[in-house]
């Protein structure tokens, strides 16, 4: 069987945000930080969550998962949890003023990461790219046509 004119779009979209994934992992690692830290804080810092299923949903990950993270930033200091007065089942997450550094540290690394990103590339063609992921997401995450 012959080989594909082209690769399949799926297959170079993979690889790609592969390559694009690890480089920013890369960058986010070099100003002290994880992806994990990153999404948890940027989270808590942009948007009213009321507790950790709240904060789960808004990183999009598991509950045990999130827990996980959790421990291991305010280990590290980056962040506190107490019980909410009112309800004792909800816990109340924010950043400690070392997470608040953090959360500068890795906003200017996701920062840089992204001029580096749209080297090259146009406003326009940003504007397609965009339009383009967002049909490409759609495509897969729709029911199928028959």
């Amino acid at each position: 069987m012959p080989p594909p004119a082209r690769p399949p779009i799926g297959l170079k979209l993979a690889r790609t945000a592969k390559t694009v994934s690890g480089a920013f992992d890369d960058a986010l690692a070099a100003a002290g930080g994880s992806l994990p830290i990153w999404l948890v804080l940027i989270s808590l810092k942009t948007q009213r969550l009321g507790n950790q299923r709240e904060l789960a949903e808004a990183v999009g990950i598991q509950g045990a998962t999130l827990t996980h993270h959790l421990n291991a930033m305010e280990a590290a200091g980056l962040l506190t949890r107490r019980r909410h007065p009112d309800n004792r089942r909800i816990h109340i997450v924010e950043p400690t003023e070392a997470g608040e550094m953090m959360f500068h540290r890795l906003r200017a690394a996701a920062i840089t990461f992204d001029q580096r990103l749209r080297v090259g590339v146009t406003a326009d063609e940003i504007a397609v790219l965009e339009q383009l992921l967002d049909r490409l997401h759609h495509n897969v995450t729709a029911a199928p046509s028959r």
